[in-house]
């Protein structure tokens, strides 16, 4: 007989972009690619890497480093693309490393504390303590404003 508990738990998982770690909920994660072929699409926003095609797919690609006007560093062995599926529109996210899985209980979740004078910040929904980690919380419904991607990839002929 198991003990019921009232606690939610949000399942995520855990990036690193820099020195820092990032959350986003494991239900709208499709998949984690390493070493895609990304094909560069002119006159898109600086954050779109370009496309990819997954499976079939024709996938946009956003550098979260420059999403957050973070400096650009080179890929290595551990950069991940996390693939993530939010409004029927598929998008990858390039990480610096996919870390791992953990559950969260939403008693650890804090509210975005007051961060002034970040481009990341309005990029974030909250932030969670597990005993010595810190993560932030990404809200990517603002990250992939599907007016900014939208106007980003629509090709003019």
């Amino acid at each position: 007989m198991s003990i019921q508990t009232d606690v939610e738990v949000i399942k995520v998982i855990v990036f690193q972009i820099k020195d820092k770690e990032y959350a986003i909920p494991v239900h709208i994660v499709r998949a984690i690619e390493k070493g895609l072929h990304i094909t560069r699409v002119p006159r898109t926003a600086p954050f779109v890497k370009g496309v990819i095609n997954l499976r079939g797919v024709v996938t946009p690609i956003i550098d979260l480093r420059v999403r957050f006007d973070i400096e650009q560093a080179e890929y290595t062995e551990d950069t991940r693309i996390i693939i993530v599926s939010l409004d029927d529109m598929e998008v990858g996210l390039i990480v610096d490393g996919a870390n791992d899985v953990i559950d969260i209980p939403s008693s650890n979740i804090e509210p975005q504390p007051e961060v002034v004078g970040t481009v990341e910040a309005e990029y974030i929904s909250g932030v969670a303590k597990i005993e010595k980690r810190l993560m932030i919380l990404v809200d990517l419904e603002k990250i992939l404003n599907p007016e900014d991607l939208k106007e980003s990839l629509s090709i003019e002929g």
